[in-house]
């Protein structure tokens, strides 16, 4: 007997609605079952990562994932969840994206071993050569205008204007389901409860036109404690792209979860077993501001979108914030990781020709950059032992050089715990 994929879904949190016989079928044979991305960005977010995780665990209970990328899709726009009309992409940014994200697909599952390895598609090879009459005869005559405008995603948005394009994105979705139905026996489609209305019209089709039978899997669309939507900060969307969302923004996301949330997220996001999971939060509540269910999270779902060199250097960047550091943990980040880690710190520029001689501590602080007021602040704070020079404390005699920079760029000044001032030389 397989692997009981739904019972592992199940005590996970991660079942919504599932269609009667899904549960038989997986258990029967290796099965096919595939999830939709739509390029509207050229990297996903943290909240695709949730269909990711749902054909993760898919392949390891021994079925074959279909990851289907919407070339033609993202030329429509899905109504499910918004309030108003997409705008619509152009084919050459709609092949950009359809490239990144595919390339971002396979850090995640196995496309290279075994008869279940995972497989990309992209619905822009079947549906490009489709003609519109084509279309409407072939597919649009099997299901009726009432069953598309009772669906959830429509109803919503029929209130407030619905455009006839994103009206008919179900039945193209639907159409991808048994178009892969048709060419790779792909059985069950996975994706959030919003996207169930869309899946079952696609189950229609196969069992209308084919006369075969499909499934449709959902799991609950995650939300903050605080009822704010899930993958969203105060600076935007979370994204898997370093470019987009640096790894140590993409490590504090996670490791700054609340208690409350990360019960949730280390089920959802990671692999870890139900007895991994039940003792880390043991340990976590015999001493919650350790934070070890958030650290759990934050280590495991870095790695795998960033890999162990940027968890590494995230978790360096997060101590320098947060804890005891020195100027060595500085030294070990890369520009974009020490940019982001005193992200909104007040700034200087001086010239490298005049760190060449070296600049005394006390002109560094006031005249050279203005990061204290006066010579006379900047020797009584050297007096206090208030100062630090890129996390290590100084005095008055100190002498500021090239050696002292980071990544041969940097140099930061510290008063107490919390005031930090950058100094870029160039």
């Amino acid at each position: 007997m397989k692997k009981n994929v739904i019972e592992e879904l199940r005590w996970r949190g991660m079942v919504q609605d599932i269609m009667p016989g899904l549960e038989e079928q997986l258990l029967k044979e290796m099965t096919s079952g595939y999830v939709g991305f739509d390029p509207t960005s050229d990297s996903l977010h943290v909240g695709n990562l949730l269909p990711i995780m749902l054909l993760k665990h898919f392949q390891l209970a021994g079925h074959k994932p279909y990851a289907l990328v919407g070339g033609a899709t993202g030329m429509v726009g899905d109504p499910s969840g918004k309030s108003d009309e997409r705008n619509l992409l152009d084919e050459k940014t709609l092949s950009h994206n359809v490239a990144s994200v595919e390339k971002q697909l396979r850090q995640f599952l196995d496309f290279e071993e075994g008869e279940n390895k995972a497989e990309l598609v992209n619905n822009f090879d079947w549906m490009r050569h489709f003609s519109f009459l084509e279309f409407i005869r072939d597919v649009g005559k099997h299901i009726t205008v009432n069953y598309m405008s009772a669906k959830d995603s429509v109803k919503k948005r029929i209130e407030t204007g619905i455009s006839f394009t994103e009206f008919s994105y179900q039945l193209i979705q639907g159409y991808d389901f048994l178009h892969l139905y048709r060419t790779n026996n792909v059985k069950v489609q996975f994706g959030g409860s919003d996207q169930w209305g869309n899946i079952t019209t696609g189950t229609e089709l196969v069992r209308k036109i084919a006369g075969g039978e499909a499934y449709a899997f959902t799991c609950p669309l995650l939300t903050k404690a605080d009822g704010g939507k899930f993958g969203k900060t105060e600076s935007g969307t979370v994204w898997l792209d370093p470019e987009k969302t640096s790894p140590y923004a993409f490590y504090q996301f996670w490791f700054r979860a609340t208690d409350e949330d990360a019960v949730k997220l280390i089920r959802f996001y990671t692999l870890k077993s139900k007895e991994e999971i039940e003792a880390i939060e043991k340990e976590h509540q015999a001493a919650p501001h350790d934070r070890a269910l958030q650290k759990a999270i934050a280590e495991e779902v870095t790695i795998r979108v960033h890999g162990k060199d940027a968890f590494e250097m995230a978790v360096a960047a997060s101590n320098i914030l947060f804890g005891k550091s020195t100027s060595e943990d500085l030294k070990k980040l890369s520009n974009d990781a020490f940019l982001s880690v005193f992200d909104g710190v007040p700034m200087a520029t001086i010239k490298r020709s005049e760190l060449t001689e070296g600049i005394s501590i006390v002109d560094l602080l006031s005249a050279k950059t203005g990061f204290l007021s006066s010579n006379g602040e900047a020797k009584r704070e050297l007096k206090a032992n208030a100062i630090s020079l890129n996390k290590d404390k100084v005095s008055e005699g100190t002498l500021v050089g090239p050696s002292d920079l980071i990544n041969e760029k940097f140099i930061l000044l510290g008063k107490g715990k919390k005031n930090n001032y950058i100094v870029i030389v160039e």
